[in-house]
């Protein structure tokens, strides 16, 4: 979920703005695209064209779909599957923050007519629509019918109604997308400080709904084709389940979360206010639920990580959110590499900063401290391994560069591959390691234009490590979606149009009175995503639009192989250790053999001079190709790993100058040896060498 991002709406004024921001409290292939040929049309809906993808009894009246067309099924060339990846997306958040905030449902039992409508309090004339009010100016009335005039809503620009109803993400189906990531989302803050509600706002009671309302939603549309297991809505719990649905031509739907405070854990006075059986319960229990992928920290600070900040005026009033929810504002100190969080800055938020207690004030940031002081608690760091033992997928996004620095080390130690960036919220300087360790990346709907820009910055990339790229529209997400380009763009969508892998063919969108067109209306609705990707095609990225093709296999390898993970036996538990120096200390010891005992809480410790080693030693060669170093504060800023198969010739097969402590990962050519020496040439403190724990493994 991302809080109003759309730069469509940097002219409002920050009154009206900061009003706004204090109700949320701080929230937050095959054939290429073408026209369809001369003369060729889209039907209006699929029951004029009987097949395994039409259902049998669909509810009456609804919404159009305006595809024709068999929905592709099987493999690629390669035994691959092929489909779009929406990676980021929000079906059920019309059940979060108090039931009040996103407006109409996904499906409803009684029809359109109640799954499309406006929340009570907007009627007659929306004048109580205070998003609206905020996100698209004037004096906030709208017309609050949806079916079957939909006169003002859904559109790009209008944030809180529903864009997810199921015949509109049918359509996205039937336009070639395979995989669907629903983020359960919900934040308790915003819930709380929200006029209007009717039910609680714990976040995990919210949690357990959206996940229901989901399962309860793949059974609605079931029931149109005949019973249970037959319709194209199928929500899987492994990777293998999902290349099976994919394989039948149907759309596999994942469940993720993105909340605030995930199983308790938020922090008040930088106290946490969970532990690790807080945490284990609750995995265990997202994991009963489904869900294979989540973020441990969004917007707020919380007991697990430190987020990535958000700047301007919306910077300054989710500050004030985060002091109101947890009594601390964020904390900057200067980057130690090129990753950065986003710039707080100084913008005023006075309807937010009214909220704050007398006296308090939001402190001001120095320009050159751009990042979070908080990273990954020691009970993030236990999140991570329980998520890692699950078989989970990490989502980075939202976490601050130091946490995100911190998760990908840990990642990286266990050759962990599940690390997903899901919506253009990662420092873009990640991009690669990601992609190293077997991750997938997928971007933030924006138009055309810049979506191409961005892929084809990162193209390269994808080359290198054989990836596919994927897309987080991030509907129902509070984040503003692209506009229309305009009826007299010299190249427009042209309906009807054929889909990227060729085999469908889409018309103009209509739901009761309304019909949409995505050069004048924009991306309004989950409907018009196959619109958009056209859109990209027609600007100019057929091979981006490839790449997307590629991104239901990509998603599908990192989720397997997160699930397949195994972490490899470490040679050097208990192995025999020796080194250059040990320091000398009369109330405890530092000798090698504490940097190989298993415990975090020991450390090997050298003199205080640049030349030193610590030797580990198997007893018999042993086939070596990962190293990996959890370095006490007295870090080695250059160093060599060595290995060697007699303890006298010494062969580096691994080295940095640009060491910065923590937990290093040195990965090298399987090699046998039955020594492995780490050689310290440059300390990267006044003080020695010293290492809590020395990790050696096969691969």
């Amino acid at each position: 979920m991302t809080m109003i991002r759309h730069p469509r709406r940097r002219g409002r004024s920050t009154a009206v703005l900061s009003l706004l921001l204090i109700v949320l409290a701080g929230v937050l292939g095959t054939a290429p695209g073408s026209s369809a040929e001369p003369g060729s049309s889209a039907q209006s809906g699929s029951s004029a064209e009987p097949g395994w993808w039409t259902p049998a009894a669909r509810p009456a009246p609804d919404s159009e779909i305006n595809v024709t067309g068999e929905p592709f099924k099987g493999t690629g060339p390669q035994g691959q599957v092929r489909g779009f990846v929406d990676a980021h997306n929000h079906l059920m958040s019309n059940e979060a923050f108090g039931g009040r905030l996103i407006c109409g449902k996904p499906f409803s039992e009684k029809g359109i007519a109640d799954a499309l409508k406006d929340c009570p309090e907007h009627y007659p004339d929306g004048s109580l629509a205070i998003f609206d009010f905020i996100t698209k100016g004037g004096d906030g009335k709208h017309d609050p019918n949806g079916w079957p005039t939909f006169k003002d809503w859904p559109a790009h620009d209008s944030l809180t109604h529903q864009q997810n109803y199921y015949a509109w993400v049918e359509r996205a189906w039937r336009g070639g997308q395979r995989v669907l990531v629903n983020d359960l989302v919900t934040n308790g803050v915003i819930c709380s400080v929200y006029f209007f509600k009717d039910r609680s706002c714990d976040e995990m009671t919210s949690i357990r709904l959206q996940a229901q309302k989901t399962y309860d939603m793949q059974a609605h549309i079931d029931t149109m084709y005949g019973g249970p297991g037959k319709g194209w809505f199928r929500i899987v719990t492994d990777a293998a389940q999902a290349r099976q649905v994919i394989q039948q031509g149907k759309l596999a739907v994942v469940l993720g979360v993105e909340t605030s405070e995930p199983f308790g854990c938020k922090q008040i006075l930088d106290i946490a206010q969970c532990g690790q059986d807080d945490i284990d319960r609750g995995l265990d229990e997202l994991h009963a639920l489904g869900v294979r992928s989540m973020f441990l920290c969004h917007k707020f600070d919380n007991a697990l990580c430190g987020v990535r900040f958000d700047s301007g005026t919306l910077g300054t009033a989710i500050n004030v959110g985060q002091f109101l929810s947890t009594g601390t504002f964020w904390k900057t100190e200067k980057c130690t590499g090129p990753q950065h969080d986003n710039p707080i800055g100084s913008a005023q938020a006075p309807e937010a900063e009214k909220k704050l207690p007398q006296g308090v004030t939001v402190p001001s940031y120095a320009a050159d401290a751009q990042c979070n002081t908080r990273g990954l608690s020691a009970l993030g760091e236990y999140a991570v391994r329980g998520m890692m033992k699950r078989g989970m997928m990490l989502e980075i996004d939202h976490m601050g560069v130091k946490a995100a620095g911190r998760a990908l080390d840990i990642l990286e130690s266990e050759a962990y591959p599940g690390v997903i960036s899901s919506h253009s919220w990662m420092d873009l300087n990640w991009t690669e390691r990601v992609y190293r360790l077997g991750g997938f990346i997928a971007q933030y709907m924006h138009g055309s234009e810049g979506f191409i820009d961005e892929a084809k910055r990162t193209q390269a990339l994808r080359e290198k490590y054989d990836v596919g790229y994927g897309y987080g529209t991030d509907m129902n997400g509070v984040g503003g979606w692209p506009g229309p380009r305009g009826a007299n763009t010299p190249n427009p969508v042209r309906y009807p149009f054929r889909s990227a892998d060729g085999s469908a063919v889409l018309d103009r969108q209509t739901t009761g009175e309304r019909t949409w067109d995505l050069n004048t209306d924009g991306a309004a609705h989950y409907g018009l995503v196959p619109d958009w990707l056209e859109d990209i095609r027609v600007v100019g990225g057929k091979e981006v639009v490839d790449d997307l093709m590629r991104g239901a296999e990509s998603y599908l390898r990192t989720w397997k192989g997160s699930e397949d993970h195994q972490p490899g036996v470490n040679l050097a538990a208990g192995a025999s250790a020796s080194a250059s120096s040990s320091e000398w200390n009369p109330f405890t010891s530092y000798a090698p053999g504490r940097a190989v005992d298993g415990d975090t809480a020991t450390r090997w410790a050298s003199d205080w001079s640049d030349d030193q080693s610590l030797t580990v030693d198997f007893g018999s060669a042993r086939v070596v190709g990962r190293v990996t170093l959890d370095w006490e504060r007295a870090y080695a800023k250059a160093y060599r790993i060595e290995v060697s198969a007699d303890g006298t010739n010494w062969q580096s097969v691994w080295s940095t100058t640009a060491g910065d402590g923590g937990l290093d990962t040195a990965q090298f050519s399987a090699t046998a040896a039955r020594y492995v020496r780490v050689h310290g040439l440059e300390r990267g403190t006044k003080w020695g060498y010293s290492l809590r724990e020395v990790g050696v493994r096969g691969s």
